[in-house]
């Protein structure tokens, strides 16, 4: 598909073009905490610290990566609040997976973390504070609104039963499908009316929160790549993770989009400014 089409321009092609960089360059700029951390990931995985842990280096930089996100103003107190509960929800969901009578993953070397917990470095909740301060940035930086939205609470008691999906599959029926398919109902006839440069534009918001789970999967594989985390199938040697893994990213990140909504629930309430096209 073309430039055009998948932004839907009528404008001639080099302004086409424009708006596809611009659109880029805001999705970085929203990008920047998960980038930097992604970053870091790499180079320690390259170059491992040698006065520290490794789970505690990259505990501290996120640490210090969040302050300076917050002094510089880049991210707002209200939007870490919510970021923080993501955080804490999500770190308990870790002690749980990690557990020996559980064992969906593993953190290699976690015993050498001073910043640990019942084998769980605390830097495993940064992993999911950055989808986070990517929802509470892109929401911003794009100006989302949206049409049809969906009563918050409909989808604040979704968002609660996939969470505990998490826990009780392991002991009782997986309801991971209709959860998706009773997510995807309530959200089909939604739009997302995002800004990239003067006139809002508009897609189907599932897409959207669909896109943005296989792109974390993409970041997963590069995660388990640099053996931050395991799954027992890769103990031995890396293999790609399970693309079935993108219907578990789908819902915890429904989750932090949930959380983020409650936090501007005015915009789910209100149409774009302008006319808008639509990008698919």
């Amino acid at each position: 598909m073309s430039a055009r089409l998948a932004l839907g321009l009528r404008a001639p092609w080099p302004e086409a073009l424009r708006e596809l960089w611009v659109f880029g360059l805001k999705q970085a700029w929203a990008c920047i905490f998960a980038g930097a951390l992604l970053a870091l990931i790499a180079l320690s995985s390259l170059w491992p610290p040698t006065q520290l842990a490794r789970y505690d280096f990259l505990f501290l930089a996120a640490l210090s990566l969040q302050a300076v996100l917050l002094v510089t103003r880049l991210e707002r107190p209200a939007e870490a609040r919510v970021i923080l509960v993501f955080h804490l929800v999500a770190t308990l969901l870790e002690l749980f997976k990690t557990a020996p009578q559980i064992g969906s993953w593993a953190y290699p070397g976690v015993e050498q973390a001073r910043f640990a917990v019942a084998g769980v470095p605390l830097f495993a909740g940064f992993m999911y504070s950055a989808v986070g301060s990517y929802l509470a940035r892109v929401w911003r930086v794009f100006d989302f609104r949206f049409t049809h939205f969906p009563p918050l609470w409909q989808l604040a008691a979704l968002a609660a039963l996939a969470y505990l999906n998490f826990f009780t599959h392991h002991f009782v029926l997986d309801l991971r499908w209709p959860l998706v398919a009773a997510i995807a109902w309530r959200l089909w006839s939604c739009d997302v009316h995002f800004r990239v440069r003067q006139v809002h534009r508009r897609m189907p918001l599932l897409l959207g929160l669909a896109l943005v789970a296989t792109f974390i999967w993409f970041a997963e594989n590069l995660a388990t790549a640099a053996r931050v985390w395991v799954y027992p199938e890769q103990s031995a040697a890396w293999q790609l993770v399970s693309p079935h893994k993108i219907l578990a990213w789908f819902l915890l990140m429904f989750l932090s989009f949930v959380l983020v909504a409650a936090l501007h629930r005015d915009e789910t309430r209100r149409g774009p400014a302008r006319p808008t096209e639509k990008s698919s």
